[in-house]
């Protein structure tokens, strides 16, 4: 058996250049709707979408710990994801904004539950709740997939903190 050198202690992670070096990853732009305690709509910009599994039909998400309606996503037990397309960036925007009024003028049907379904989305996923995950600074939330639809259209990318569309090679 060959021994091997303890490693050195790894230098402290510079978080900024972290983030920047994370964000060269091309990811899709969602939006997460749900009720909070009350009835009342609450929704997100999310990046952190993925899928998991198809049997049983599972996606993920994740939200920071320190975000306005953490509570709220963390105790509800329905939300649904909701996948913007290519001209809705400023509908990004906004749920990615100050807390208050992101649903002022925004035009929406009600899923299973009540959850918020943005119009004009490319698809849209409504989940129950499966398992919360510690993340660290956040909380991965894991839903099984009840309900889905989709729309033809392009989809809106978020790179590098800039919005974009694919082209195609």
């Amino acid at each position: 058996m060959v021994a091997m050198d303890a490693a050195p202690d790894p230098k402290p992670i510079n978080r900024s250049a972290l983030r920047q070096a994370l964000g060269r990853f091309v990811t899709g732009v969602t939006v997460v709707t749900a009720l909070d305690k009350g009835g009342a709509p609450v929704g997100l910009t999310v990046n952190s979408f993925n899928s998991v599994s198809l049997d049983p039909p599972l996606i993920l998400w994740s939200i920071d710990r320190r975000g306005s309606f953490y509570q709220a996503f963390a105790e509800a037990e329905r939300f649904a994801v909701n996948v913007l397309g290519a001209g809705q960036r400023q509908l990004a925007k906004k749920f990615a904004g100050a807390p208050l009024g992101r649903f002022d003028g925004v035009a929406f049907d009600d899923g299973v539950a009540g959850i918020p379904l943005l119009k004009d989305c490319i698809a849209w996923f409504e989940c129950r709740t499966r398992t919360r995950v510690d993340g660290g600074d956040h909380l991965i939330l894991v839903g099984e997939v009840e309900k889905f639809a989709q729309n033809p259209g392009q989809e809106l990318l978020f790179f590098a903190g800039q919005y974009g569309v694919a082209t195609t090679l």
